[in-house]
């Protein structure tokens, strides 16, 4: 319990930050000064705690104990700690909170009667899990900034962040709150790369955005070898030429950055060229701010689509076993693709193409008006799934609000789903497939699906994810497929699946690889981010 007379805050400097000294505690008081005291105190707790559910759950179980506001060494480094912490947060991209340390400060050192140190002792432990949120679960909400960021954050305890204070070692317990997953490390250290670059002018005057080939020689070559050199691409040269160290320096750029790598600096590498550190920078802080909301559990096995990158990957216990080619949905608003965590649980090999009302109502019924044999491939059937003769129907008749019918194409190798089927239950109707349109397969940008991923080896996938519960899963795929047959195959073993959206992302080797905002979706949580306090350290490169 806690005893004192009076609580005077004498403001002392330590490590930068001011830390908090209390006086006269419990010395010749009487019993009933002292217990009027401390039912004040919890009482200013309690009043102060009320508005936030889970800092009130923390002192109601805590029997209204202060964990900031004692007069013992380890307060004192509670204290020390969280300022720190709070002064600090801009190393992580996030928003800088100079003001609230002080305000925080200001407060404590103003403090001079029982309720004030409540209020006090309160301030700390919201200032401590609102840190805490923002550090491991972001500071934004994605479906606050574009519909199609459907994510859910991983949940954020407050009672748990200050009971982890309260039992452990400050400095250490602030630590642990950092974000662990190895991309978040990686993207930290480009980050402040970055910001070095930035101070230092950035990585030099910009190329001319004109097509430059090997062989060719002159100021424009010169300016994208001296690029090439600050990025790390190249080695110092003198060479005026583009040589074969300029294209294969080139085609790793062309390669880091989802380009076609074939060494030409066309007007699209050009332009990737040209993007100043800022850019990159911005990528960077919106990378981290994403991958905070992922679940920190990955799982040891699981699968990564990166909608940017346009591929999907299985990753087994942090290493990349298979990866694939893939398309996303078309860059409209009724196309995107969703971003989501989901579990994996079965594949359908044979599918067929149930048809989604909204594709049905709003590309198929205007065919259907025009002539109803259009999309003859495809099966027209009533609410009790018997076929339509469509011989017999005015489908003029019907608008996209009262159309009776559903639509299936049932299994071929022209299904639009081709030959098989990913499946993650879930209510945005997403799933990976395979595709009898290949040829997009071979195109840089592959944006253009309804909103469900393609994949461009369907077929290996499926043997990849078969591998643990069969021993030959090509056969075992190939015999099911040759059945012909509509055949729900269940995984043993559940697998989830992460549809992320990144424009920066650092490969397993450390480099840094960028992207294209194909949605323009980091271009609002860069802006929302800006709007939160955010800010780029550093001159403008």
């Amino acid at each position: 319990m806690m005893c004192f007379s009076q609580a005077v805050f004498l403001p002392k400097l330590r490590a930068g930050v001011f830390i908090l000294a209390l006086g006269g505690l419990g010395l010749g008081i009487t019993t009933a000064p002292v217990q009027a005291q401390v039912t004040a105190f919890k009482q200013a707790i309690a009043e102060a705690a009320s508005v936030d559910d889970e800092v009130a759950a923390f002192y109601r179980e805590n029997d209204y104990q202060p964990i900031w506001t004692g007069a013992g060494d380890q307060d004192r480094a509670r204290r020390a700690a969280l300022l720190a912490a709070l002064g600090n947060m801009s190393i992580h991209g996030l928003p800088d909170r100079s003001a609230e340390v002080a305000q925080l400060t200001e407060q404590m050192q103003n403090a001079r009667t029982t309720r004030d140190l409540g209020l006090v002792e309160v301030a700390l432990s919201r200032a401590l899990v609102n840190y805490a949120s923002d550090i491991q679960t972001g500071v934004l909400v994605p479906l606050q900034i574009d519909d199609g960021m459907v994510r859910e954050k991983p949940n954020a305890d407050g009672n748990a962040f200050l009971a982890g204070m309260r039992d452990g070692q400050p400095m250490s317990y602030i630590r642990s709150l950092t974000p662990k997953s190895p991309q978040y490390r990686a993207l930290m250290k480009e980050k402040q790369r970055l910001e070095t670059l930035l101070q230092q002018g950035g990585w030099g005057p910009a190329v001319a955005n004109r097509k430059l080939e090997p062989g060719e020689s002159g100021a424009d070559v010169i300016a994208l070898r001296n690029r090439l050199i600050v990025m790390g691409y190249m080695r110092p040269s003198a060479s005026r030429t583009y040589d074969g160290n300029m294209e294969a320096a080139v085609q790793q750029f062309q390669s880091d950055h989802g380009l076609e790598a074939d060494g030409v600096a066309g007007k699209g590498t050009i332009a990737e060229v040209n993007k100043p550190v800022s850019t990159r920078l911005k990528s960077v802080i919106v990378a981290m701010e994403r991958e905070r909301w992922l679940p920190v559990e990955r799982g040891e096995r699981h699968i990564l689509v990166n909608q940017t990158d346009f591929t999907a990957k299985i990753i087994d216990h942090g290493n990349v076993t298979f990866e694939t080619r893939s398309v996303i949905g078309k860059n409209q608003h009724d196309r995107r693709s969703p971003e989501f965590s989901d579990v994996m649980e079965h594949m359908v090999i044979n599918p067929s193409w149930y048809v989604p009302r909204s594709i049905v109502v709003k590309e198929y019924l205007p065919k259907l008006q025009s002539n109803p044999n259009a999309a003859g491939h495809i099966e027209i059937t009533d609410r009790r799934g018997r076929r339509v003769d469509r011989s017999t129907m005015d489908f003029t008749q019907f608008t996209r609000g009262n159309f009776p019918f559903a639509m299936r194409q049932p299994p071929s190798s022209r299904n639009a789903l081709g030959l098989v089927k990913f499946m993650f239950p879930n209510k945005h109707n997403i799933y990976l497939h395979d595709t009898p349109a290949k040829n997009l397969f071979s195109r840089e940008v592959r944006a253009y699906s309804h909103g469900c991923i393609r994949l461009a080896q369907p077929f290996e996938f499926a043997y990849a994810l078969l591998a643990r519960q069969t021993e030959d899963p090509k056969a075992f795929f190939h015999r099911v497929l040759n059945s012909g047959k509509e055949t729900k195959v269940e995984l043993e073993q559940d697998v989830p699946v992460h549809i992320i959206y990144r424009t920066a992302i650092v490969s397993p080797k450390g480099r840094a690889e960028y992207r294209r905002d194909v949605y323009g979706r980091d271009a609002k949580v860069w802006a929302a981010l800006e709007r939160a306090g955010v800010v780029l350290s550093g001159v403008q490169g």
